[in-house]
C-alpha cells in the first residue's frame, strides 16, 4: 500500500476543507496527520473530508470527517458541498449518496455550479442534542455570558444537526461581538458533555439573516453549514424568519451565502457555492504532503 493519497484543498464559502481520496484503502487519516496538516499554513483547515469505498449498497461512498484538533466530526455541510464538487469533475456525475457517521446524506451539483445537500432531519430533543440538563424545550434554553442582569449572549435555541448546535440570538452583526473570547468558553460549557457548536445569528428579515460560528473541534471558521443549517431551523422553530431563508455568512470571503429550505418533509436542504484551490498526495499516517507541480490546475479532481 502506497505511503501517499490524493488530496485536494478546498473551501464551502471560506471554509477550509481538505477532500482526501482514501478509496482502495482500509486505512483512514489518523488524528496525529490531521494535526500535523492543521499546524501547517498551507494545509490548515477546519475539516478534512476522507472519501472511502461505500460500506451500505446504494452508497457512493463512506464520508469519515476529521476537525483540525483530531476529533471525529458527525457532519459538515460545506465539506460535503466541497466532495460533490471533486466528484462531479472525476465522474462526471450530477448527483450522489454519502453515508456519515450522521447518516445517510443526498447531494446533487446544479447547472449553476452551486450544490445542494440533504442535511437530514433536525433534533430537538434534550438528550438526543444532547444537553446535560432536561429542558422541555429547547428552543430557548438557560445559558448565558456575562453579568446575570445585562448578559451578552443569553438564552440560545439548542438542537443537533448530526451534531450539536447553540444558537444566539443577537440584535446587530455578528462581527461585533468577541466570539473569539467567548466561543471556547460556550463550546466546552458542562451543559453540552460532547461539546457544541455555537452560533451567532441576527434576523434581519422574515427571509434572511446573517450568523457567524464558534466551530466544535476547529475554533473560529470562515463558515459552517451544518450551523447555517440549525440557524436557519432554529430562526423558523421560534418564528423568525419563514421556513426556507438566506443566510449571509458574516465571516466568509465577501459575505458569502446559503440557502436553507426546512421543507415540509422534515428534512433541511443546504444550497451553496464550492471552490477548488489545489491539489497533491500526502501519507494519511504523518501529514507530510506534497503539492503537484501544477499549480494551476484546472478541475477539481481525485
Amino acid at each position: 500500500m502506497s505511503d501517499r493519497v490524493e488530496f485536494a484543498r478546498m473551501n464551502g464559502l471560506g471554509n477550509k476543507i481538505l477532500v482526501v481520496d482514501m478509496r482502495g484503502r482500509t486505512d483512514r487519516v489518523t488524528p496525529a496527520a490531521a494535526i500535523a496538516l492543521a499546524a501547517d499554513p498551507a494545509t490548515a483547515f477546519d475539516q478534512i473530508m476522507a472519501i472511502h469505498d461505500p460500506r451500505v449498497d446504494g452508497t457512493d461512498a463512506y464520508i469519515d470527517i476529521l476537525n483540525c484538533d483530531g476529533s471525529k466530526a458527525q457532519a459538515c455541510g460545506n465539506g460535503t458541498r466541497c466532495v460533490v464538487q471533486a466528484l462531479a469533475a472525476e465522474t462526471g456525475r450530477k448527483s450522489f449518496t454519502f453515508q456519515t457517521i450522521a447518516g445517510i446524506l443526498n447531494a446533487v451539483e446544479h447547472p449553476d455550479g452551486t450544490i445542494s445537500v440533504d442535511m437530514g432531519k433536525p433534533v430537538f430533543a434534550w438528550d438526543k442534542i444532547p444537553l446535560s440538563e432536561e429542558f422541555h424545550d429547547t428552543s430557548r434554553i438557560e445559558l448565558q455570558i456575562g453579568p446575570i442582569d445585562a448578559p451578552i449572549l443569553h438564552s440560545p435555541s439548542a438542537m443537533s444537526m448530526g451534531n450539536p448546535h447553540a444558537v444566539f440570538w443577537v440584535d446587530r452583526d455578528p462581527m461585533t461581538y468577541d466570539l473569539e473570547r467567548f466561543g471556547p468558553l460556550l463550546e466546552n460549557h458542562p451543559i453540552f458533555p460532547e461539546k457544541a457548536n455555537i452560533t451567532l445569528a441576527q434576523v434581519t428579515s422574515k427571509t434572511t439573516m446573517i450568523t457567524r460560528t464558534w466551530e466544535r473541534g476547529a475554533g473560529l471558521t470562515l463558515a459552517c453549514g451544518s450551523a447555517a443549517c440549525a440557524a436557519g431551523v432554529s430562526a423558523a422553530r421560534t418564528g423568525r424568519t419563514e421556513r426556507k431563508v438566506t443566510i449571509t455568512v458574516a465571516s466568509s470571503p465577501n459575505r458569502g451565502t446559503l440557502t436553507i429550505d426546512w421543507r415540509a418533509d422534515d428534512k433541511v436542504v443546504m444550497t451553496g457555492p464550492a471552490e477548488w484551490e489545489w491539489s497533491g498526495t500526502v501519507d494519511p499516517v504523518t501529514g507530510s504532503w506534497q503539492r503537484d507541480v501544477s499549480a494551476d490546475a484546472e478541475a477539481a479532481t481525485l
